[in-house]
């Protein structure tokens, strides 16, 4: 039995997910299984994967009968999972080679049931690359004035939490699932080391921006049920942080809105 679940839903990522698979490859913590979901891809990512695997028996691929969106498709990995250790993969991320070799062991010696790490932006368009540093630690309380997982940073440990599915969300389902976690621990732990790379595919910043506010707001009203008052102090904070990140980094810095990553 693997100590690591690594969980990757595809969708029409030909040009990726091959990449991604093989970060999990390289990672110098063997003892890992990985278990791809295509989520009903119309491309060539299916061979991608296959491809990918090359017969490593580690590596499983599992098929969803019709997209259903990366929530239901990470649900369908986790039900699968026979690890310890459940570990989040978008299909374009990637992760550096010493990134579970690093995360597990700090799970285990800090008690943590939750953990994420920093990482390194691209944007693929520009070329821009960005360190996204995190907080040793953060609460629930704390993680409701704005997210600081990234999905493909994040484990979590099933022995402590039990087997566990995703939100049923089509969107911030990754940000409802720490929130729903963190209801039962104390905190979750950071490393502030760039294990993780997150690679930005071009999209509208305007309309990203606003359909991430939007989902935001629906969270907290909708699926949390947070009443008027506690939902709008936490989307008040959302959106300050926001704009501190984008407009004044120096201030947001000395705020601890913003921290110094450290490349591994």
């Amino acid at each position: 039995m693997p100590e690591v679940s690594v969980v990757m839903p595809v969708w029409n990522a030909a040009g990726f997910v091959a990449e991604a698979v093989a970060s999990v490859r390289a990672q110098s913590f063997a003892d890992w299984e990985l278990i791809v979901v295509d989520d009903g891809s119309t491309d060539a990512s299916v061979a991608e994967v296959e491809r990918a695997a090359d017969g490593d028996a580690r590596i499983r691929l599992l098929r969803m009968p019709a997209n259903a969106g990366p929530g239901p498709a990470r649900s369908r990995a986790m039900a699968e999972a026979a690890g310890r250790f459940v570990a989040f993969l978008d299909c374009d991320d990637l992760w550096h080679p010493q990134k579970l070799a690093r995360h597990i062991p700090f799970m285990r010696q800090n008690g943590f049931g939750l953990s994420y790490t920093a990482y390194r932006r691209i944007d693929l368009a520009s070329g821009r690359s960005v360190a996204i540093g995190v907080p040793p630690r953060v609460t629930r309380a704390q993680l409701l004035h704005g997210n600081v997982i990234g999905c493909s940073t994040a484990v979590y440990d099933r022995e402590r939490l039990g087997p566990r599915a995703m939100p049923d969300l089509r969107r911030r389902q990754d940000y409802a699932f720490w929130l729903e976690l963190l209801a039962e621990l104390p905190a979750a732990g950071g490393i502030n080391q760039c294990l993780t790379v997150y690679r930005q595919r071009a999209v509208s910043v305007s309309s990203s921006k606003g359909a991430a506010a939007r989902d935001t707001w629906a969270l907290f009203r909708n699926h949390l049920g947070l009443p008027f008052p506690e939902a709008a102090l936490a989307f008040g904070h959302y959106a300050i942080r926001g704009v501190l990140r984008h407009r004044a980094p120096g201030l947001a810095r000395a705020l601890g809105v913003l921290h110094a990553a450290q490349d591994p």
